[in-house]
């Protein structure tokens, strides 16, 4: 049975920052691309960054892009979101996925989905 977990969210203020870690079993990890969504209070969910299997090629949306650095370390099982320079408008529950796929963040390419993790940006 796959088990995706997140942890590490919490609240923070403006300006801050913060590291979700994400934790898979139950599959290979590192036969799986792995990535961070966000949703929003009455927003649909978007796509944060995405880290390919190995490690090696990593993208970002846009609005994290500089601020936002996805890692994992694969001997661990371990997924990782550092986050900076935090605005509000970062508010949102994240959510670790894994998918076998090549690259990219659409959500349909992801078959196993944490619970998601709280993230609070206060100004």
């Amino acid at each position: 049975q796959v088990q995706v977990v997140e942890s590490g969210g919490g609240l923070v203020q403006a300006g801050g920052s913060l590291r979700l870690s994400c934790t898979a079993s139950g599959l290979t990890f590192d036969d799986y691309t792995m990535a961070w969504f966000r949703q929003a209070p009455g927003k649909e969910r978007e796509g944060v960054a995405w880290i390919s299997r190995k490690g090696r090629v990593s993208d970002y949306a846009h609005s994290v892009k500089g601020r936002f650095t996805i890692s994992r370390d694969n001997a661990k099982n371990t997924l990782y979101l550092q986050m900076s320079s935090l605005k509000p408008e970062d508010t949102a529950i994240y959510y670790c996925a894994a998918g076998n796929t090549s690259w990219g963040l659409r959500s349909g390419d992801y078959e196993y989905w944490g619970q998601g993790t709280q993230v609070t940006v206060s100004s």
